[in-house]
């Protein structure tokens, strides 16, 4: 039985298949999955893969929203290295739109993690002080580690078409038979093809190019969204049912929202004011929530985290339990 098209007869019948074809598809995913052939790129957070199907799976679209300073984009900067670091049996390229922030201040988040410095002790611009030349020397050599990753960035911010063909570039020539993490930084930023292209419209358009891209061999697509002012109202502040995050907060929500196979939004609900968060009153100091608002194959859950975003990293709770319970075992010894 003939299982696609074997004509498009000239572009105007849209190629096609059977369902059996579709049926051997999943099958085979099923079971590659369960023999490890086939596997998400695992992240640092144990919960996050839990509820994401292992972590980060080819063919989706994951939208990171969120206020800002909330920690969007250190949460996105901590995955670049991250899903290579603990991933590698896999061979993996990034492709990175770095439109808010120039590429060097992204590898100084790198650098801050690494040696468990704030940016601004990095920088010698703390009132610790200038660096020693023994920290200089350490700079060097996390950097040295750093550059080796095969991660690209584009600094200079495009419109959808540029967007989309550098994204087909990359698919076909720098990541040809590998996989491609495509980051991108964030879509308030995309440039309109003319002076008159409105928001939404550019945003449509871009949706529309990342789901045909998210499609191409193994492309993973994590997408960063600014959230409204919505949230900060105080018809909401003041009503803990109305504390949490919902779809209408997010910029362009029905686009963005219908082409996510994930939306995930971190907030900091402590810079809002907020003395404990939502129904529940949950504690708000030094605490970053990170809301699944949408799980294409899951539920919708809120993961919580320690802010340690002054090292541009998140911390689960638990891992701070086990730090204390290894440091108690050690002094007892």
């Amino acid at each position: 039985m003939e299982q696609t098209s074997s004509s498009q007869n000239k572009a105007k019948i849209l190629e096609y298949r059977h369902i059996s074809s579709a049926t051997g598809d999943i099958v085979k995913y099923i079971r590659d999955r369960k023999y490890k052939k086939t596997k998400s790129l695992a992240t640092r957070w144990k919960k996050f893969n839990n509820i994401a199907m292992g972590g980060v799976e080819p063919n989706c679209i994951y939208t990171i929203a969120g206020i800002s300073g909330s920690g969007k984009s250190s949460f996105v900067n901590t995955l670049e290295t991250d899903l290579i670091d603990l991933n590698s049996d896999e061979e993996i390229v990034v492709l990175s739109f770095s439109f808010e922030m120039l590429s060097s201040r992204q590898i100084g988040r790198k650098l801050s993690y690494k040696m468990r410095k704030t940016t601004s002790e990095l920088y010698s611009a703390s009132d610790k002080g200038f660096m020693s030349e023994q920290e200089l020397e350490v700079v060097q050599r996390e950097a040295d580690k750093i550059k080796r990753y095969p991660i690209y960035y584009v600094d200079t911010p495009g419109n959808v078409q540029e967007i989309s063909e550098t994204i087909k570039f990359f698919q076909s020539v720098i990541a040809k038979d590998k996989w491609l993490v495509v980051i991108l930084d964030h879509t308030l930023l995309i440039k309109g093809s003319s002076n008159s292209e409105s928001e939404r419209s550019i945003i449509v358009e871009l949706e529309k190019v990342l789901i045909s891209a998210k499609k191409v061999g193994r492309t993973s697509i994590l997408q960063i969204s600014q959230m409204n002012r919505n949230i900060e109202s105080p018809e909401r502040l003041n009503n803990p049912s109305l504390h949490y995050p919902q779809r209408s907060d997010l910029s362009s929500s029905d686009a963005v929202f219908q082409a996510s196979d994930y939306v995930i939004i971190i907030h900091r609900p402590e810079i809002l004011g907020l003395l404990t968060y939502g129904y529940n009153n949950l504690p708000t100091k030094d605490m970053i929530y990170l809301h699944f608002a949408k799980n294409r194959d899951g539920e919708s859950k809120i993961l919580k985290f320690i802010n340690d975003l002054k090292h541009n990293n998140l911390i689960e709770p638990e891992e701070v339990a086990e730090n204390s319970a290894q440091q108690k075992i050690e002094l007892e010894n």
